[in-house]
């Protein structure tokens, strides 16, 4: 029993490595926007399959659900932060990034509270509790729709220069945008001249090997510092 509930909960990061390592080229291929509306297809299936394993006696069916959950959060992570960076205006784009970590902790103080006995963490509802997380994937699924592609989505990878100044003027209005349109096709013809490594060449590149050392050491010594606990 230790055993099949270490990995019930350990598979939640195997999944969200799998998705992880999947997000670029799902973005360089469909986009962010459809990417993002299909993770948010993917978490509410798996946050089902979660919440029907106490009716169908299951607890494969949770060990599927937070597998599949890994994923769709592995996927999200990169994509939040890259579209929202895109589709927000120049001066605002520092301030739009940093809310996902506010929403990162936010989310996980209300599943905390959520957790305890005297709400959703009892033997009745707990799988309530797990089946949760398709709420916001279902307020995204259904808003996500009226927001557009992201503009240097449309113009670096689709060379659609017109569906990107119409994207850029449904987010930030009307207006003279020239100068984001250009940034865009600048930072385009850097990435024709740059090499994109791949996670092999990135750990073999001497130049990066300090940075890596020290992303390493403080991603892994986080957990260890008493974040979980507080």
């Amino acid at each position: 029993l230790l055993f099949l509930w270490s990995i019930t909960v350990s598979i939640f990061g195997i999944g969200g490595l799998l998705g992880s390592s999947g997000s670029r080229y799902l973005t360089v291929k469909y986009g962010k926007k459809k990417c993002l509306l299909c993770n948010n297809l993917l978490m509410i299936v798996a946050a089902s399959i979660m919440g029907c394993s106490k009716i169908a006696q299951s607890f494969e069916m949770i060990l599927i659900g937070r597998f599949m959950c890994g994923v769709s959060v592995g996927l999200c992570a990169p994509l939040h932060h890259q579209y929202v960076g895109e589709i927000s205006p120049r001066k605002l784009r520092g301030f739009a990034n940093s809310t996902s970590s506010f929403f990162w902790s936010l989310g996980k103080a209300v599943g905390q509270i959520s957790g305890q006995r005297e709400l959703l963490g009892s033997q009745s509802l707990w799988p309530m509790l797990m089946a949760s997380c398709a709420l916001p994937a279902l307020v995204q699924l259904v808003t996500l729709p009226f927001f557009p592609e992201s503009p240097p989505y449309l113009l670096m990878h689709k060379g659609d220069q017109e569906g990107c100044k119409k994207a850029i003027r449904q987010l930030w209005g009307e207006g003279h945008h020239q100068a984001e349109i250009d940034d865009i096709m600048k930072e385009k013809a850097t990435m024709k001249n740059t090499k994109i490594l791949s996670v092999l060449e990135l750990m073999k590149e001497q130049a990066f090997r300090w940075q890596l050392y020290m992303i390493v050491i403080l991603t892994a010594t986080v957990q260890l510092c008493g974040i979980n606990a507080v």
